[in-house]
């Protein structure tokens, strides 16, 4: 990748390292290694199936981690909003990050908070490692 391109990326709602030469060969073996997400929950409310986290981090993780990266989800809060954090950690040190917006109707519900940070958790997984998974309940939000 070169420097334009990583200072574009820079620029968007990712970050990287300065250089991303070893985190980016060593996802793209991980990424050739990864299946898609298995839909092995139920949403009842629409009665469809869908990968829940576990899922997606059966379907990514193990693969992640035999080419030397790791996942993190930390949260922080950027101008009085909640986002997770999810970074690609290299073990030369390069990562590859992005922030996804934790989406709760009731930010003082703690149990309502926890499921809006799943949901940020699981989607930004997913996104970042580029997979697989319909998630039905989605599609009815679009309709």
């Amino acid at each position: 990748m070169s420097n334009q391109s990583i200072k574009q990326l820079n620029n968007s709602n990712m970050k990287s390292s300065e250089t991303i030469t070893k985190i980016a060969p060593a996802l793209a073996k991980a990424q050739a290694e990864m299946s898609n997400a298995k839909k092995d929950a139920v949403n009842p409310f629409f009665k469809k199936n869908y990968a829940d986290l576990n899922a997606i981090r059966e379907a990514v993780i193990p693969s992640l981690n035999s080419n030397g990266i790791s996942a993190l989800q930390p949260t922080c809060v950027v101008d009085g909003v909640d986002y997770v954090e999810t970074v690609l950690l290299h073990t030369s040190g390069e990562y590859i990050s992005s922030l996804t917006r934790i989406v709760c109707d009731k930010p003082n519900d703690a149990q309502r908070h926890g499921s809006g940070l799943s949901y940020a958790r699981r989607y930004a997984l997913q996104s970042i490692c580029n997979i697989g998974a319909e998630d039905d309940d989605a599609n009815k939000a679009t309709d």
